[in-house]
C-alpha cells in the first residue's frame, strides 16, 4: 500500500474485529509519534515562550483549577 486512498480502502474494508485491532494500535502508533514530536520540540527551544507565558499567568494568578 502506497497511497493515502489505498490504506483508507484497505481499511473500509476491515471486518470490525480487525477495525477494533487497527484502531488500538494505531492509537498506540500514533501516542508514540506525538511523544517523539512533543520531545523534539521541547529540546528545540520550541515550547519555551509557552511554558514561560504559562508560569507568568501562574504567577500573576490568572489561572484556575480544573
Amino acid at each position: 500500500m502506497s497511497t493515502v486512498e489505498e490504506i483508507e480502502s484497505a481499511v473500509q474494508g476491515l471486518a470490525e474485529a480487525e477495525l477494533a485491532a487497527f484502531r488500538s494500535w494505531f492509537a498506540e502508533f500514533d501516542a508514540v509519534q506525538w511523544d517523539r514530536q512533543i520531545e523534539a520540540d521541547v529540546a528545540a527551544g520550541r515550547l519555551d515562550e509557552l511554558a514561560k507565558g504559562a508560569v507568568e499567568d501562574l504567577r500573576a494568578g490568572r489561572c484556575t483549577d480544573v
